[in-house]
């Protein structure tokens, strides 16, 4: 049975109202009734609130990472295990076919229903899953396949458990590794992209969020909870993160924002399925038109840019990827240099002193032999 919110509550009535005119054969009063939902279905969604747009990110029918894979890929077999630890069930990775494109994806998955939910660990990785993903990410870099990761999660795990095997660690290595991957990647936020457990699978060639989605570095709740300890603050707190795909776009955080349906995913499934292969299948193509060299340098100026500033009437160019590579190799050479140097320097500080010593004692000696 579907779920609807507060705000869908019109929706809701019209639709009933759309099926028991069906069950009658009244084609009339259903072509009637279907002009007055997408009137209404225009009017409620084209003036969301970025609270109500947190609402859909987190809705219980809103397609998940298996849900897409499975309405976008053929011959599909999944990949288990990081060969570390254990299999971690909040990641899942897939190597098929989307299109006529052979491909490796990723996604986090919440799970529905209790049993998944906690299979799942309610779409929160543990570090074994992030080493699963950088797993998968390498055997597509080895047979030069895209990635397609599909994030949804509310944060990584923060148990003890995770901690103890290096939570923090198995972010930051996903970080680095996906920075420097060889093969063309996409990344899109589907849901709820939250803090670190979303970034470890974020950084990409190109990063876009479907138009209901939220990324944030702290969900609203803990956000109301630290500055207000007030749980009433969340739609205030949602304003001021500035969490929903618009606001990113605004401030060139994300790629591109992808168009599902108007009503939401959660509503037309399909449409949303189809609206996320056809930008990734565009994407990989334009990836595939450049060279290495400079698809890596493109990247390397995108994950650079954020939080880059220059004063007023000042122009600086920026350094390319192997200028930046040049001047470190450069540094630790003038180090290494001058390490070399400083004994040198220390040899011949000594030998000064001790002539300096010497010095006043042969003039002593001359003075005495004048004396007599």
């Amino acid at each position: 049975m579907a779920t609807y919110l507060d705000f869908e509550k019109s929706i809701k009535t019209i639709q009933e109202d759309i099926i028991s005119a069906q069950v009658r054969h009244n084609d009339t009063e259903v072509e009637a009734l279907k002009k007055k939902l997408d009137k209404e279905v225009e009017k409620i969604y084209k003036n969301l609130s970025d609270f109500q747009k947190l609402q859909l990110a987190r809705h219980l029918d809103r397609p998940y990472a298996l849900d897409y894979i499975n309405m976008l890929m053929r011959d599909k077999y999944e990949i288990h295990g990081d060969r570390h630890f254990r299999d971690d069930a909040a990641i899942i990775c897939y190597m098929g076919y989307i299109g006529d494109e052979k491909v490796v994806v990723i996604g986090e998955q919440k799970g529905r229903g209790t049993k998944n939910k906690m299979k799942r660990n309610f779409g929160m990785p543990h570090p074994e899953g992030y080493r699963k993903a950088l797993r998968a990410a390498k055997l597509a870099e080895k047979f030069n396949l895209p990635l397609l990761m599909l994030i949804d999660t509310p944060g990584a795990y923060p148990g003890i458990g995770a901690e103890e095997r290096n939570q923090s660690e198995a972010i930051a290595r996903n970080l680095l590794e996906l920075a420097e991957l060889k093969t063309p990647t996409v990344s899109i936020v589907i849901g709820e992209g939250g803090s670190g457990g979303a970034l470890a699978i974020g950084v990409a060639d190109r990063f876009a969020m479907m138009r209901y989605s939220v990324f944030s570095v702290i969900s609203p709740e803990g956000c109301a909870a630290i500055l207000w300890n007030d749980p009433k603050k969340v739609e205030t707190a949602t304003k001021a993160l500035k969490i929903t795909a618009e606001d990113l776009k605004e401030m060139d955080l994300i790629d591109d924002i992808i168009k599902e349906p108007l009503i939401g995913a959660h509503r037309e499934k399909e449409k949303a399925a189809e609206a996320i292969k056809e930008y990734f299948l565009e994407e990989v193509a334009k990836l595939k038109e450049m060279s290495e060299e400079e698809r890596m340098q493109k990247r390397y100026e995108k994950l650079t840019a954020p939080g880059a500033f220059k004063e007023a009437g000042q122009e600086e160019e920026k350094p390319s990827l192997l200028d930046s590579l040049n001047i470190l190799k450069s540094s630790k050479s003038d180090k290494k240099a001058k390490k070399e140097e400083e004994p040198k320097e220390l040899e011949d500080k000594t030998t000064q002193k001790e002539e300096s010593k010497e010095a006043p004692q042969e003039e002593t000696t001359q003075e005495k032999k004048e004396e007599n």
